[in-house]
């Protein structure tokens, strides 16, 4: 895995992220839920080497998707519409670093706390925080969290194909990176629910 270190606002594993209220336990009952099983881990790792040299190729059709739909890219924006630059920039950095751990990484506590930093980071109370982007909106909708796994997992199928695998590998790396959207997204949605609804 490539450094970290100059990724603007990356801080997995620091003592800055904040602790999940989730712990192994429940992950393992949320596997359950998501047939996520140890064929899916190897998958994603599978899926990781075909991945890593196309991320940048793979943030320009998510971005271009984002900056398609005004909707979307105004939560990137000023009040007064116009989308700042620096912050698409620092969190494409961190989205990239994200397709290698979510391909990469062990799903441990570390793992599980940085999801909880994430969720905080589209949530009204880090959204624009960690980039300085004043002005910007203070909240990603739910709808939108939610609504955003299928972009980014009906369009990573191409990408996958591309690794040389045969029909039925890239058919099992697709599922695994499916599933893994859905745990992630799922765990980002942590800040949205109130205590006891999670």
């Amino acid at each position: 895995m490539p450094s970290t270190a100059s990724i603007p606002g990356y801080t997995y594993g620091s003592a800055e992220v904040a602790e999940s209220p989730f712990h192994l336990a429940d992950l393992a009952i949320l596997k359950q839920t998501l047939l996520f099983t140890e064929a899916d881990v190897h998958y994603l790792r599978m899926a990781g080497t075909v991945l890593e040299p196309q991320v940048e190729a793979i943030l320009d059709v998510w971005y271009g998707f984002v900056g398609a739909h005004p909707h979307l890219v105004a939560y990137f924006s000023t009040t007064q519409g116009v989308a700042i630059p620096d912050y698409l920039a620092r969190v494409r950095a961190r989205f990239a670093q994200w397709i290698r751990d979510t391909t990469q990484r062990e799903y441990d506590q570390t793992w599980l706390n940085y999801q909880m930093e994430i969720g905080l980071r589209h949530h009204t109370e880090k959204k624009n925080h960690t980039d300085a982007a004043a002005g910007a909106p203070p909240i990603i909708p739910l709808r939108y969290m939610v609504g955003f796994i299928v972009p980014i997992t009906i369009t990573i199928k191409e990408f996958l194909k591309a690794g040389g695998h045969s029909p039925e590998e890239v058919e099992q790396m697709y599922a695994a990176w499916f599933k893994a959207v859905v745990l992630h997204v799922t765990l980002w949605l942590q800040p949205y629910a109130q205590p006891g609804e999670f």
